[in-house]
């Protein structure tokens, strides 16, 4: 079984709010569908649940009941973009079925604390494939919480036994500085060590996709339970089916290197 999370800005516009990748949603489904394997799909917010969110102030928790309204609206994006992906795959010949991770798991203070599982595991047992995102959810501590994809992506790898985790993003992967404006080296193998050398070195590296930091802490919780975890260039035709094939790819692949 393989967990693919695909990241906001690779199926949205995101700095055009509500604005979708149509062209790049459907250019995927049909390589999750030629690919053929055991799959859970997550998928971020990009322009869809982020704007919202923000506006509403939804991660850092209740301090106001108009938040609610927002918490509301967040989710409600959130399914819209998930509906698009879910149509696009089963249009591919997949059969995806859309699933909100806010009526699954409660988190405290932003880390996942209760999570349900018998419904995820029905239905890889019988063949469908769950679609997840990032979503508002239940918090012991702040009421209510933003859980990113990326989290969820590692937490389910673990949790359900994946044999790898695929973080497709928009860049080819962790580099020494920020490709988008500097130049930059690709880094092939991402270990604790090398988190730390990059945050001294150059905060804004580890930042390029806007999260990439906390993708990568993701990205090492599953590697240290033994998950195979690779972050690659979602935007690159061909590269996710080749991942999910278990073919060469160029990527970085994150490790919990014992020595480190």
């Amino acid at each position: 079984m393989i967990v693919l999370k695909l990241g906001g800005s690779v199926i949205t516009v995101k700095d055009k709010p509500m604005t979708p990748r149509p062209e790049t949603i459907r250019r995927l489904a049909g390589e999750i569908a030629e690919a053929d394997v055991k799959l859970i799909l997550i998928h971020g917010g990009g322009s869809y649940g982020h704007p919202v969110a923000s506006r509403y102030g939804i991660k850092g928790g209740y301090s106001s009941e108009n938040q609610l309204q927002g918490l509301a609206e967040t989710h409600q994006a959130m399914v819209k973009l998930n509906t698009l992906i879910v149509e696009a795959l089963i249009k591919a010949g997949v059969p995806a079925i859309g699933v909100p991770p806010s009526s699954l798991i409660i988190t405290t203070d932003g880390r996942i604390t209760e999570l349900e599982l018998q419904a995820l595991r029905g239905m890889l047992k019988i063949g469908l494939t769950p679609v997840l995102y990032g979503d508002a959810v239940l918090d012991t501590m702040l009421g209510f919480t933003i859980l990113s994809g990326d989290q969820l992506a590692s937490r389910l790898a673990v949790e359900l036994g994946a044999e790898r985790l695929i973080y497709g993003v928009d860049v080819d992967g962790v580099y020494t500085k920020d490709p988008k404006r500097d130049e930059a080296e690709l880094l092939e193998r991402v270990t604790p060590k090398t988190l730390r050398e990059l945050e001294a070195a150059s905060p804004t590296a580890v930042d390029v996709t806007g999260g990439m930091r906390a993708k990568i802490e993701e990205a090492l919780r599953a590697a240290e339970r033994g998950v195979e975890v690779v972050i690659l260039n979602a935007m690159r035709e061909g590269i996710i089916l080749k991942a999910l094939r278990g073919e060469s790819v160029r990527g970085s692949w994150v490790v919990a290197d014992a020595d480190d």
